[in-house]
């Protein structure tokens, strides 16, 4: 089964761009959100992680925050 991931992220952080170029470039399909313009994300985003940061990467509730490319190869098995 395809594991669901979601992307939170503002247009402007450097760490977000690396990390969707990094998920594309592994062809791995993920659910963008901005939080600079989805306040119900950004909600949800503080509530899964404790962080006001972004990028915050959830691979099935597991969480990773910051553009942390060890525990991102862990997490997609890649």
């Amino acid at each position: 089964m395809a594991q669901r991931i979601k992307v939170y992220s503002t247009p402007t952080c450097p760490f977000c761009i690396r990390l969707k170029q990094f998920l594309n470039e592994h062809s791995i399909i993920f659910e963008n959100l901005d939080v600079s313009t989805n306040s119900q994300a950004a909600e949800e985003m503080v509530e899964k992680s404790g962080q006001m940061g972004v990028p915050v990467l959830d691979v099935d509730g597991q969480i990773i925050i910051g553009f942390d490319k060890e525990k991102i190869t862990s997490a997609l098995s890649l």
